[in-house]
């Protein structure tokens, strides 16, 4: 399995110990493949498939959403199931997401947004943390790459898209 890896993203290295231990516990090698810009894309591609991975995780990161069709592109075509950072993903045509529910993020931010306009310090404001995640499964794309989707994973999804 590769994970490809961007630096800076959120939790950083405690991300990647929880993936190694997961890993681990499956009896699964995990190949952590780092891209720090735009350049990096096409040799991390081709070290996936060089060292013929069976999956692909992203973690969240401002560089791999900008370059979604990229990305879901070459998971496509290489018939890799990938785990994506966000729904939108799985929207756009990626197989699966485990992820806070970024609309719901994007208005708690707002919220925040109008507090500070109101006056109140940004001091003052407790740090939130996302309490729901969604599982989304894109039942098209598992057909694409020929997978079956277990019943008793897609009775787990919030939401399977058809």
């Amino acid at each position: 399995m590769a994970r490809l890896r961007f630096p800076g993203g959120p939790r950083g290295n405690e991300a990647v110990t929880e993936l190694e231990t997961a890993a681990k516990a499956l009896g699964l090698k995990l190949q952590s493949i780092e891209v720090r810009s735009l350049n990096d894309f096409e040799s991390a591609f081709a070290r996936v498939k060089r060292e013929r991975a069976q999956a692909l995780i992203m973690n969240p990161n401002p560089l791999i959403t900008n370059q979604q069709r990229q990305v879901l592109d070459f998971a496509a075509k290489n018939r890799l199931p990938a785990m994506y950072p966000y729904s939108e993903f799985v929207e756009a045509g990626g197989l699966m997401s485990y992820a806070p529910n970024q609309k719901v993020s994007w208005r708690r931010a707002a919220d925040f947004v109008d507090k500070i306009l109101k006056g109140t310090k940004p001091a003052d404001i407790p740090v939130e943390q996302p309490m729901k995640f969604e599982f989304v499964i894109n039942l098209k794309s598992a057909k694409q790459i020929g997978l079956t989707i277990p019943q008793w994973t897609l009775m787990k999804a919030d939401r399977v898209i058809k």
